[in-house]
This record gives structure tokens, C-alpha cells and sequence, in this order.
């Protein structure tokens, strides 16, 4: 296919995914909208000096920009059943007698059900995706210990649905790993405070779990919500800040299995998103 087509069709495309006019398009990069009409009818090529400021504009890579292949991919949910996810873990814990793990699931609905997790090619659904799956892929992995499932359902109950430690149906270990990821207590004025959250965080085993099984599902669906930008700066707080909380996880014999597995599901991940960002 002639390099024009590809390049004049993509930068249309993603024009329109990001909302803009031929003329708000040319704006930002200094051109008429007749040069960026031009260009999507596959006239011309943008010149070479543009292209760095088009991908930007437009939140693609070069790469993208101008690769020679056109992938027509079917998109699909990355977020799975919420019914069928609250229906499971909930089965799960009452077999297994988890009592604070039901009790922190009757507050979901109240709590994140009018919530929504975001995405940019509509398929959007409740806040309550993320903590299940979370769940899930604790149980997954073997995690039968109600304290982890229960702050895993809970750990962003106070972040996000203003709720008191107190109020959570948890015991005191819950509501310490709950407080310690809860990025609300911090203020986001102060230079450090990135450094200081984290740090604090290292030094509680259950906090290290929660915010691992929260970074890895993150980490799996941020290509459906999150600008290229915050993709990379994702990426690289990952790679900076997560290593030494697996290092923290390794040290519990009981979690050494899920250790293994988030560590390889978030390295394999941070590693391919380098590549493609």
C-alpha cells in the first residue's frame, strides 16, 4: 500500500479519535487546515520537522505513524463481567468461610457502583471491575487468606468512595494496608511525598501484595484508558518503584507462588510496552 494512504488515513483517524478539527489540528502545529486536509487525502506527506509535534498532537509514536502494515484489529472489553466476578469471588469466600472478605462486598455497589472505569474506545463499565479482579486473580493464584482478599476489594474505598478507615468491616491489618495505599493521606504538593508513599509501603507485607495485584491489573488494561503519555510514565514508575515491593512479597513462604507470577506478569508487560511506546 502507497505510504501516503497509510500516513493520510492514520493521522485522520486518529484526529477524529481525539476529537479535533482539520482547523484545531493545524493550529497546534502551525499549519492551515488546507496542509492537514491535504495530508489526509493522501496529496502530500506533513514535512519531516512537523512529524515530531503531529505524533504528539496526535498521541501516536513515529513508529506507528509510519509503519508499513495496517493492523484492522476487532477491539474487545479488557474488563470482564462484573456479575459474573462478584457472583464468583463471593462463592469462593463463603465456601471458605472468608468473613471480612463478605462483609467488604456488600459495601462495593455502595462504594464504587456509580463509578466508572474509564476507556477510550467505549467500553466502559462500573468501578467495581477493578477491585473484583483484583479478587480474582488472587484466588487465582492460590491466595485463600481473607485478609488479602478483603483488602484487595477495600483498597480503594478510601481513595476513591471517601470512606473512614473505620468504616470498613476489617481488622486492623486490613485497614493498615488499605491506609498505607490510600494515596489521599499524602499531599501531592510536597516534592517527596511519591517517594515517602512508597517507602511506607515497603514496609508492610500486605500493603506490597494489594498495591502488586493493583499495578498488574492497571498495568493490563491502561492501552484501553490511558493517553501514550501516561503509558509511559506508568511504565517507568513500574519499573522504579514495584521491583523492591515483589522483593517484599518473595520473603513470605505462603506467597512465594504468587510472587513468581506477578513478578512475571508485570515484567513481561513494563518490558512490551517499552517496545511499543
Amino acid at each position: 500500500m502507497n505510504r501516503n494512504i497509510l500516513i493520510g488515513d492514520r493521522i485522520r483517524a486518529s484526529r477524529l479519535a481525539k476529537g479535533l478539527s482539520q482547523e484545531q489540528l493545524g493550529e497546534q502545529l502551525g499549519v492551515s487546515f488546507q496542509a492537514v486536509s491535504t495530508w489526509e487525502q493522501r496529496k502530500c506527506l506533513p514535512d519531516s520537522d512537523r512529524l515530531p509535534v503531529l505524533a504528539k498532537v496526535l498521541d501516536l509514536s513515529l513508529d506507528s505513524l509510519f509503519a508499513e502494515d495496517e493492523k484492522n484489529w476487532e477491539l474487545k472489553p479488557v474488563n470482564f463481567d462484573v456479575s459474573h466476578m462478584f457472583t464468583f469471588v463471593k462463592g469462593r469466600a463463603q465456601m471458605l468461610g472468608l468473613t471480612q472478605t463478605l462483609a467488604v462486598m456488600e459495601l462495593l455497589r455502595p462504594a464504587h457502583g456509580d463509578q466508572k472505569r474509564r476507556s477510550k474506545y467505549g467500553f466502559e463499565c462500573s468501578y467495581m471491575a477493578h477491585p473484583l479482579t483484583m479478587a480474582c486473580h488472587a484466588l487465582a493464584m492460590g491466595l485463600k487468606d481473607d485478609d488479602v482478599l478483603a483488602a484487595a476489594l477495600a483498597h480503594d474505598m478510601v481513595e476513591d468512595a471517601q470512606m473512614k478507615l473505620s468504616e470498613l468491616p476489617v481488622n486492623s491489618r486490613v485497614q493498615e494496608a488499605v491506609r498505607l495505599v490510600s494515596k489521599n493521606m499524602y499531599d501531592p504538593n510536597e516534592a517527596d511525598w511519591e517517594e515517602q508513599y512508597f517507602a511506607n509501603i515497603r514496609k508492610n507485607p500486605l500493603a506490597c501484595m494489594v498495591k502488586c495485584l493493583d499495578r498488574t491489573n492497571n498495568l493490563a488494561g491502561m492501552a484501553d484508558a490511558f493517553s501514550r503519555k501516561w503509558m509511559i510514565r506508568y511504565t517507568a514508575e513500574t519499573d522504579r518503584y514495584y521491583p523492591p515491593l515483589l522483593d517484599v512479597i518473595k520473603k513470605a513462604p505462603e506467597w512465594n507462588d504468587a510472587w513468581w507470577l506477578l513478578r512475571y506478569q508485570m515484567i513481561t508487560m513494563t518490558e512490551t510496552f517499552k517496545r511499543l511506546l
